[in-house]
């Protein structure tokens, strides 16, 4: 008999976090679940402290694989979990204690509804609270889905949705849990929990930060597909801006 949750860790190079974003998990109150850590090839020790926690819970996998990027892992990770229900949590973030229980909840009670997702706080490097995130306060549709992701950042999926929308497309280097949240909004409800359940840290070695740009670029292809796939292509163009904003720091003295 598999849990009824599987819950995905995927990391590369993350051992400050990666412990704290076990635990989180391993905390929760509801507790059918399992934990699969992926380690996407780490030249540090994330996954020697992953197979640590492995030792101590029987719920806990961890798979250390060559490096494939984040999209490829993830595509790799959720091939190997059987959970009816599915959902991931970055190794740099944390869970709210009753995350997994309250998103639960809803899809048992709701069978119409295929994805549940919550509202998050932002923390810094050190885990304090910064405050909500800004895409809390966007109402969720459908249809702004195409220019706001509001469905950022924990979602919890019914497996059998998630492959009919087709799963986690591997031609995006990243933003492609916003092209998969469009598609499943294609096909289910989504429900919005209100409440903030999962921490979401900002560092300087985040993906967002890193690959900002492109992260735009393959947001505009995720649009463009949902344009298409909706027939709304030959109305709407997508009209691309990119704000650049500059900061100065200063420098280190020397000698």
């Amino acid at each position: 008999m598999y849990p009824s949750v599987s819950v995905i860790i995927r990391g590369y190079n993350r051992e400050r976090y990666i412990g704290q974003a076990i635990e989180s998990v391993l905390a929760q109150t509801y507790t059918d679940f399992d934990l699969l850590v992926w380690d996407d090839g780490s030249t540090d020790k994330t996954a020697q402290i992953a197979i640590e926690y492995a030792k101590k819970d029987k719920r806990v996998r961890v798979a250390a694989c060559n490096h494939r990027g984040a999209v490829k892992s993830l595509k790799a990770a959720v091939a190997d979990t059987f959970g009816a229900y599915l959902c991931w949590v970055d190794s740099d973030d944390l869970l709210s204690l009753t995350a997994l229980e309250e998103t639960v909840a809803v899809l048992e009670k709701n069978p119409s509804v295929g994805v549940v997702y919550t509202d998050y706080q932002l923390i810094d490097t050190v885990g304090r609270v910064k405050g909500h995130g800004r895409r809390c306060r966007i109402p969720y549709s459908k249809d702004r889905l195409l220019l706001d992701f509001m469905t950022f950042h924990f979602r919890l999926i019914r497996r059998s949705v998630f492959e009919q929308a087709g799963g986690i497309n591997e031609e995006f280097r990243c933003a492609e849990d916003y092209d998969l949240c469009m598609r499943l909004s294609e096909v289910t409800e989504i429900r919005h929990i209100q409440k903030p359940l999962y921490y979401y840290r900002v560092h300087p070695e985040s993906i967002s930060q890193r690959m900002r740009i492109e992260q735009i670029h393959c947001s505009r292809d995720a649009i463009a597909g949902a344009l298409e796939r909706r027939g709304l292509d030959d109305r709407f163009q997508i009209d691309l801006q990119i704000r650049g904003r500059f900061t100065l720091k200063r420098k280190n003295a020397h000698g």
